[in-house]
């Protein structure tokens, strides 16, 4: 299971991802690095075929500067991964005889940072269709992206678009921190880019334990208020 999401804040937006493929035809789960930087004021991550999205990095690598430089740049995406997803899509084989179904060369992409015309949250989705989500302020993509979408409403009432972009990294901890608790394909190392107009930081092992301490302070206030409540 993979969730990616990414939130944005009064100074800039924060995208992360858990760390844990899990390949059901063989059984195993192994970790990868699922976030990847797009030139240097913004980061991107995927789910879904790893073949596409590898296909998909080289080319966001080439064309990042580009990508961030258009006007439109949702489009600037989508040109990206349209040639990419056909290729994969024309060269698929459904059925191999003797052996079951396989997984489709199917494949999101969520892409957050500042680009010519501002900040932006883009999807492109397996059908090469086009979201953006910096007006709402959060989105999320994967297998465990429902589960992100209900954690992500539950904190809504915090105003995450109206708080430093500290505050975000701490939304998105505890987001992915919980669902690492209720779904265990959800799981190792949280990653995380935090992205300004001065350009995306991704965390290091102190930033993400400073975080951890800091959703940790936040649940403990939280458990506080609540058993003062009813005094």
């Amino acid at each position: 299971m993979t969730v990616v999401l990414a939130i944005r804040c009064a100074d800039g937006l924060v995208i992360a991802s858990d760390s844990q493929i899990t390949d059901d035809d063989r059984g195993m789960s192994f970790p990868a690095q699922k976030l990847h930087d797009l030139g240097d004021h913004a980061a991107w991550a995927g789910s879904g075929a790893r073949g596409v999205l590898r296909d998909i990095d080289a080319a966001l690598t080439a064309r990042a500067d580009e990508v961030l430089a258009a006007l439109d740049i949702g489009h600037a995406l989508q040109e990206v991964a349209l040639p990419i997803l056909r290729h994969h899509y024309d060269h698929f084989i459904p059925e191999i005889p003797g052996e079951p179904t396989q997984a489709t060369p199917s494949a999101y992409v969520l892409a957050a940072g500042y680009g010519r015309t501002g900040p932006f949250i883009v999807e492109i989705n397996p059908n090469g269709l086009v979201g953006r989500y910096e007006d709402i302020g959060f989105h999320a993509i994967g297998s465990g992206a429902a589960m992100a979408q209900q954690a992500g409403a539950l904190l809504a009432h915090f105003r995450m678009t109206e708080r430093p972009v500290g505050y975000g990294v701490l939304a998105a901890v505890r987001v992915i921190e919980a669902l690492s608790v209720t779904s265990p394909n959800v799981g190792f190392e949280i990653d995380v880019a935090r992205i300004t107009e001065a350009g995306a930081e991704h965390l290091g092992a102190d930033a993400m334990a400073t975080a951890r301490d800091g959703v940790a302070r936040w649940i403990a206030a939280e458990q506080e208020l609540l058993d003062g409540l009813l005094d």
